[in-house]
């Protein structure tokens, strides 16, 4: 089959994913795209003096797409293997006062512009190792849900391991799912606790493909030893709760254990993560080994209409 090459621009771009995207271009399973996103303010700020108080906030965390994939229904999974993020050169990062785990603290709003070169981050005399990982990433969801809030449709999971190399399972709510993808980041901590990471423009190189009737509940995310179940929610505790209620099912199905038996193994082998702590809903993450199951048999046990 002739797999086809397709490049998105950053002047093709949305703020919310659901029922009013309509899709820029459209791709076939198998395909591979390229996005070249803006950094999460747009590319308004260029400089120190500048403060997010005085930029469009209509404008803020666009997501270039969506591109149609073709063949895809509601309840299949969208599969998109992440094959390169590279960044921009210059990030931005800021604090703004009552935002962030520490928003009460925050008494002013601060900028800074960090240099990305050469594998690293440049900042404030310190040099990072540069991790570029995709902030927001989704498919259209049954509501209108702004691309600063993560849900079972994706969105801004501001999620440190959907880096080159991982694979994201995404269920499709409406036909064509509709992916679009941005919120680059070049690199964040887990919790993003300031509510920004160095935030950059990208260039984006993903394959998609679909898993015909195997759309998950919750997004699921595959590294080279591990699955994630990304669980967003407002509150904290319930996004953990759903995540463990989730490997447990899916850990007694593919293991033929009773739902007590599997949720020992959970205390075994499950490890819980925390994505982000500052979006409207936090974002937490379970793994599970590879050891334990299969792709398929992951996907099949948290089917969103099992």
């Amino acid at each position: 089959m002739q797999r086809s090459f397709h490049h998105i621009s950053d002047d093709r771009c949305i703020f919310a994913f659901g029922p009013s995207s309509s899709p820029v271009e459209k791709a076939k399973p198998g395909d591979v795209i390229a996005f070249t996103t803006l950094d999460c303010f747009s590319n308004q700020i260029t400089a120190e003096d500048q403060y997010v108080s005085g930029i469009d906030f209509s404008r803020i965390n666009p997501a270039t797409g969506p591109v149609a994939i073709d063949g895809a229904v509601r309840g299949d999974a969208l599969k998109v293997r992440v094959l390169e993020i590279a960044p921009g050169r210059r990030g931005t990062i800021v604090t703004i006062p009552d935002a962030g785990v520490l928003g009460a603290e925050t008494k002013k709003s601060t900028t800074r512009i960090c240099q990305v070169r050469d594998g690293s981050v440049h900042f404030c005399g310190i040099t990072i190792p540069a991790r570029p990982m995709i902030g927001v990433i989704g498919v259209a969801s049954d509501e209108e849900t702004s691309c600063g809030n993560p849900g079972r449709h994706g969105g801004n999971l501001d999620t440190t391991l959907i880096s080159t190399g991982a694979t994201l399972y995404l269920p499709v709510f409406r036909d064509d799912g509709l992916l679009a993808l941005g919120d680059v980041h070049a690199v964040m901590g887990d919790g993003e606790a300031c509510v920004a990471a160095c935030e950059v423009p990208a260039e984006v190189t993903v394959r998609v493909d679909l898993c015909k009737g195997l759309a998950p509940a919750w997004p699921v995310l595959e590294t080279d030893d591990a699955f994630f179940i990304l669980v967003s929610d407002k509150d904290l505790s319930e996004a953990f709760e759903e995540g463990f209620s989730s490997a447990v099912s899916a850990l007694a199905k593919a293991n033929d254990l009773s739902w007590e038996d599997a949720y020992m193994l959970a205390s075994l082998v499950v490890d819980a993560g925390v994505s982000q702590l500052v979006n409207p809903r936090k974002t937490i993450r379970v793994r599970i080994p590879k050891s334990m199951m299969t792709i398929g048999a992951l996907l099949e046990a948290l089917h969103m209409d099992a």
